[in-house]
């Protein structure tokens, strides 16, 4: 909050997330590539604040603080700004570094940890420097325990991807090409992409299962990026304590996913999630609370029926285990949405900021009614919050009978 901005420039990746030469499949050699000269339709070019305000302002228009005001022209008056685009486009390797420690009970199942490196022809930022400290470090920790003997349960997968600043090229190209893999076997992923950003205080996000290991709600909004200077890391960390922090706590979240018998996911926190998201005066959402409350029946019945026996050493079952396992694994799941609006998560329980607790996709939906005489785009997206909330009861509830089966066969 101390910093001046307005005189600042900042990059915005518009690549879409991916090489927009092959969407939906991974660019290998032999790869049909689209030849695209334009990546974007957008005529879009982030500026700083203080030149937006000598191109459209009036030039009378004087300010004597750093307050926020608006930037207006007067009545009748028209500016034209000439704007020269020199993009070339060029093709570029991006390449991920991926290595993993072999889980020792449960192989299959992995962790993935991921950081970025820097490249030569990278925006010109430092936020890699800690984020490759950080990996760096804690692989460095763990492999002292390999030595002696010590393996993880579930498999650890270390990434540091490549391209990061131009639309999460590396890790969106990998994840294309493991697709089928990904979705059958990862259990998390904890992300080191920008871990020191300030030396005030502590801000973790996650995931609303996994709320409980780091104590914050999930907000992965990161597009806007401002450059710093050669010496920003050393000024905010010269002795690299808040490295060494970050690097224990990251650790620490690391191993108990990796370790514990029972994934220490959290089913009743994604129903209070829901109907945290569900408070405050959104329209025609009363409609959604019944769901919601039967949600937190099923995930209440789920956490003190299963959860709590597994827990327990001389109950623990390795069938059920696993069987429950699989489904804390995938319990999010039901919250993914086929066709997400532009710029939103497909997870509908991630929020674009830390600013409100609802359903973005209902706030989108409703702001854009607003300005249109039809309602159905809001009837579209309380179906599709519907729909999730329904197919989590239903999980959760055929979770329980699953279980519930395996008792009645054994007796």
């Amino acid at each position: 909050k101390d910093t001046n901005l307005k005189y600042k420039v900042f990059m915005v990746s518009v690549s879409s997330l991916t090489d927009s030469s092959d969407p939906g499949y991974m660019n290998t050699d032999g790869s049909f590539r689209q030849n695209r000269s334009n990546l974007t339709s957008l005529l879009v070019q982030p500026v700083s604040a203080s030149l937006i305000a000598k191109l459209i302002s009036s030039p009378k228009a004087t300010t004597t603080n750093n307050a926020c005001t608006p930037l207006e022209l007067p009545n009748n008056e028209e500016r034209i700004v000439n704007m020269q685009i020199q993009t070339v486009t060029k093709f570029k390797t991006v390449t991920n570094v991926v290595g993993y420690l072999k889980g020792l009970t449960s192989p299959d199942r992995y962790i993935l940890v991921g950081s970025r490196h820097h490249t030569a022809y990278s925006y010109n930022g430092q936020e890699w420097a800690s984020s490759t400290a950080i990996i760096t470090a804690f692989i460095r920790a763990l492999m002292l325990r390999v030595k002696r003997g010590w393996r993880p349960d579930r498999t650890i997968v270390f990434c540091s991807w490549g391209g990061t600043a131009f639309g999460n090229i590396g890790s969106y190209e990998w994840g294309e090409d493991f697709k089928k893999v990904l979705q059958r076997n990862v259990v998390a992923y904890v992300s080191l992409h920008s871990p020191i950003r300030g030396n005030s205080s502590l801000y973790s996000v996650a995931s609303p299962s996994l709320q409980q290991l780091v104590a914050e709600g999930p907000s992965f909004l990161f597009e806007a990026l401002f450059p710093k200077h050669t010496t920003k890391i050393e000024e905010l960390d010269p002795f690299f304590n808040l490295h060494e922090t970050i690097t224990k706590l990251s650790g620490e979240v690391i191993l108990q996913i990796a370790n514990e018998p029972v994934l220490p996911f959290n089913a009743l926190d994604i129903a209070l999630e829901v109907q945290n998201s569900l408070k405050g005066d959104q329209p025609n959402t009363p409609q959604l609370l019944a769901p919601a409350s039967r949600l937190r029946e099923s995930t209440e019945l789920f956490q003190s029926d299963e959860m709590r026996p597994a827990n327990d050493p001389k109950e623990r079952a390795p069938i059920r285990v696993r069987m429950l396992n699989d489904i804390l694994q995938d319990m999010e799941k039901s919250f993914l949405v086929q066709h997400a609006p532009p710029g939103f998560y497909r997870n509908i329980l991630y929020h674009l900021d830390g600013k409100t607790s609802q359903f973005s996709i209902l706030l989108e939906a409703w702001e854009h009614c607003k300005s249109l005489a039809s309602n159905e785009t809001l009837q579209e997206a309380l179906s599709e919050v519907l729909n999730s909330i329904n197919a989590a009861q239903v999980y959760f509830k055929a979770g329980l009978d699953v279980f519930e089966s395996v008792l009645v066969g054994k007796n």
